[in-house]
């Protein structure tokens, strides 16, 4: 285990966290997080002088597409095959999911 990362570290994330992790699981979870902070150092140390920030990975606009308007359902249609739907306010009903 490393120093940078405790079997200590991960039982507080944890309990943040509410998970219950057992002996072996806090071990392992200590080296992964070990491993992923001395990556992200090693990472740090590139120099990128010279390199102009941006927000994507350069190339990554040829998987972009313009919008294409096609046609839809009829509204009516998906309301008249759900349960418990209200057709004239055009609403669905779902589960409750907030007390």
């Amino acid at each position: 285990m490393s120093d940078r990362f405790s079997r200590e570290d991960v039982e507080r994330v944890a309990r943040l966290a509410r998970l219950e992790l057992d002996a072996h699981e806090k071990d392992l979870f200590a080296r992964q997080l070990a491993g992923i902070l001395a990556y992200a150092e090693q990472i740090q140390r590139v120099d990128t002088t010279g390199i102009e920030p941006t927000s994507h990975a350069p190339g990554s606009g040829a998987a972009m597409r313009d919008d294409v308007v096609v046609p839809s359902l009829p509204r009516e249609e998906p309301l008249a095959e759900a349960p418990d739907a209200d057709v004239k306010a055009g609403l669905f009903k779902v589960p409750r999911v907030m007390g």
